[in-house]
């Protein structure tokens, strides 16, 4: 997925298209909405100012936004996931620029694209964890997936979050703006304990060089060193790792509620996307290729040590 604008096309703008700009920037704020996201949603709107071409906001109507987002998706190659957010930005603008005639209820976004997340087995998580060497790295992986926790959430992690007695991890300020608690895996408190007394941290649980919070590029970098060692194949991300949580839960049997409580999802349906990946149900059926070799075995005895790989001509 490309990315939405670079910076530098704000430098095209002239000045009433700034003010615009400006105004639309203090309305996402004032939703109180995340900084990512009004970075991303004003970035959008560069572009619709620059394809507007200084021509006034009245004049704005839903025919040329309809326009501007053919040319913008395909110009920019954008997935669906990007092209959904350009119509939720193009809709806040309508709601802000009642001067103009954007219709915001009639922009429609296109369907969710019904990717399945990858996942890791539980013995690709123990490889992986037995093969990051750095006691910093191996603490991180280990919270990434034991609290199936968002990259941000552990950078964001400071020493007052960890309750050992109750073993609990608070996560504060999440996506959403939710609070809530995880548990905090038991096998994790030892490891927990030596990385506290060996890299006394002070604010952040894992501080980067500037003694600000540790870098998400950091962490993708060693995963990426770690993957390699475990012999691991698949694209592995900090995010899967909270995936294989998710479908590790469902597995072992816990309620999908219980789950979309700790992944601090806000709507069912994205935790019910790790139930067509969990494999407890499936586990249980057998392959007509298998029950068919099964049944011409009990018939004939000499099939009992024939496999597929065998000659099977006689």
């Amino acid at each position: 997925m490309k990315k939405p604008i670079r910076k530098n096309f704000e430098s095209l703008l002239g000045t009433g298209q700034r003010i615009v700009l400006n105004q639309y920037t203090q309305y996402l704020e004032g939703l109180r909405m995340s900084p990512s996201t009004v970075t991303t949603y004003r970035s959008f709107i560069v572009f619709l100012l620059l394809y507007w071409k200084g021509r006034p906001v009245s004049e704005l109507h839903n025919a040329a936004v309809l326009r501007f987002i053919e040319v913008v998706v395909k110009r920019r190659n954008y997935g669906i996931s990007t092209h959904r957010q350009l119509v939720s930005a193009l809709k806040h603008f309508g709601k802000r620029f009642l001067v103009s005639a954007i219709e915001p209820l009639e922009l429609q976004r296109p369907s969710r694209s019904r990717i399945l997340p990858t996942v890791l087995s539980k013995e690709e998580v123990i490889d992986l964890l037995r093969a990051t060497y750095n006691l910093k790295h191996r603490m991180i992986l280990a919270l990434l997936y034991s609290c199936g926790l968002r990259i941000s959430e552990v950078l964001q992690l400071r020493l007052a979050n960890i309750d050992l007695d109750r073993r609990q991890v608070i996560i504060l300020h999440a996506k959403g703006r939710k609070d809530r608690y995880v548990v905090l895996a038991e096998s994790t408190v030892p490891l927990l304990i030596n990385y506290i007394s060996s890299y006394r941290p002070r604010e952040y649980l894992f501080n980067g060089s500037d003694k600000g919070p540790y870098s998400a590029t950091s962490i993708r970098a060693f995963l990426k060193r770690s993957c390699r060692r475990a012999g691991i194949r698949k694209r592995v991300t900090p995010h899967t790792l909270r995936h294989s949580y998710a479908t590790h839960l469902i597995e072992n049997g816990v309620n999908l509620r219980l789950v979309q409580e700790l992944l601090g999802h806000a709507k069912p349906e994205t935790t019910m996307i790790y139930t067509h990946v969990a494999r407890k149900d499936l586990l249980s059926i057998q392959s007509p290729l298998d029950t068919t070799l099964l049944e011409l075995r009990s018939s004939d005895k000499n099939l009992l040590n024939q496999s597929l790989s065998g000659n099977l001509n006689g």
